[in-house]
């Protein structure tokens, strides 16, 4: 039975559990997509609370890729020292740096969430597969040949400046209705030539785009890709095709799918409850023979242990429960009877054996009472 405190290997790559930060969007750059202390701030305390990998948000591999103008960028090289800066202190406080690259398709050229509904200022034209808005966001515009081109190559860009940065796990993000899983989907995909139609078509940006990522990274780097297995609404994107869509993917390099699900058109409707997502990675790695990260309303210790007892997934990536607590991984740890499992960082161990969790090289007899 695997533990969820047990270490997980990809490729040239030891995660010391089976605990991830989940990509979450910030907005909180400037128009430049630099890093800022925020995201120093914000990273690094959920490093240090124990997660094996620490992902950035949904990184843009293009100034039209941003979702918002707030949005984290990798598009040039003068974002890789502002990377490199974050991936030093992730790695310093224990956990593996990872990275989201990202093209927001359709969905780009808004406000962040928490300021008024509507297109961002500045605005752009936002690229999508065909010209069909979502919702009521602006129409896009139908990506040429060229256009596609350019997508794939920027991906694989970002993917070296984010390996010269520091970072150790990359992972695609084909989800949530941004731009792969637009071309994915035939609620949002109706081209007529071969980025479109049938499977094949529809898969072909996918595909192009982790041929052309795993050429450029070292082998010893994991590649990891994030689906929406589902749509939630009749006549789209599928489970089925996710699982034929994984083992795809799997055969051109990518070592875990991150299985998450819809975002991609406003009539889904989503059955929410603890773990919702879970049959759809189970059905992935069931289907697809490749290891899988689950995610979605994955909040408490057991839960989460159950998970990965039952073989239902590989990796556990937390998103807003790790918001709520940075320090969720030894929290659950303690939990589970397992104070020990997750390090707590030397600095912090007064404040840790309060709870009764021994300091490092000290006996039992050692330990003096803490208020």
């Amino acid at each position: 039975m695997t533990d969820l405190f047990e270490p997980l290997t990809l490729r040239g790559v030891t995660l010391r559990n089976r605990i991830g930060v989940s990509p979450m969007c910030m907005y909180s750059c400037g128009p430049d997509g630099m890093p800022t202390e925020w995201h120093l701030a914000h990273l690094v305390a959920r490093a240090i609370g124990g997660a094996a990998v620490t992902f950035t948000e949904a990184a843009a591999v293009s100034p039209e890729g941003r979702i918002s103008p707030g949005d984290l960028g990798i598009w040039s090289d003068a974002h890789i020292p502002g990377h490199r800066r974050l991936t030093a202190a992730i790695e310093a406080a224990g956990s593996v740096p990872g990275i989201q690259l990202a093209h927001a398709g359709r969905k780009a050229s808004r406000r962040a969430p928490w300021e008024e509904h509507g297109p961002s200022e500045p605005s752009w034209t936002p690229l999508a597969p065909s010209a069909l808005p979502f919702g009521d966001y602006a129409v896009p515009q139908a990506m040429s040949e060229a256009e596609i081109a350019q997508a794939i190559a920027d991906l694989a860009a970002a993917a070296t400046r984010s390996i010269a940065a520091g970072y150790r796990v990359i992972e695609l993000h084909a989800a949530h209705g941004y731009l792969m899983h637009q071309f994915l989907s035939p609620l949002s995909n109706q081209r007529n030539d071969a980025w479109g139609g049938d499977l094949d078509g529809r898969a072909r940006l996918a595909e192009e785009a982790v041929k052309a990522v795993r050429a450029a990274i070292p082998e010893e780097v994991p590649l990891l890709i994030r689906v929406s297995h589902t749509d939630w609404v009749e006549g789209g994107w599928d489970t089925a095709e996710t699982v034929q869509l994984a083992a795809r993917v799997k055969a051109l390099g990518v070592d875990m799918v991150d299985v998450s699900s819809g975002g991609l058109d406003h009539r889904q409707k989503i059955p929410l409850g603890p773990g919702y997502q879970l049959p759809g990675a189970v059905a992935v790695k069931e289907g697809a023979k490749v290891p899988v990260a689950a995610v979605g309303l994955i909040t408490e210790p057991a839960q989460a242990q159950a998970v990965v007892a039952e073989g239902k997934a590989d990796l556990v990536l937390l998103g807003r429960v790790l918001l709520r607590d940075p320090y969720w991984p030894l929290h659950a740890a303690a939990a589970l009877g397992r104070p020990d499992a997750v390090p707590t960082p030397p600095q912090y161990e007064r404040g840790w054996n309060a709870l009764g969790k021994m300091p490092r090289q000290m006996s039992t007899a050692a330990v003096q009472p803490t208020l």
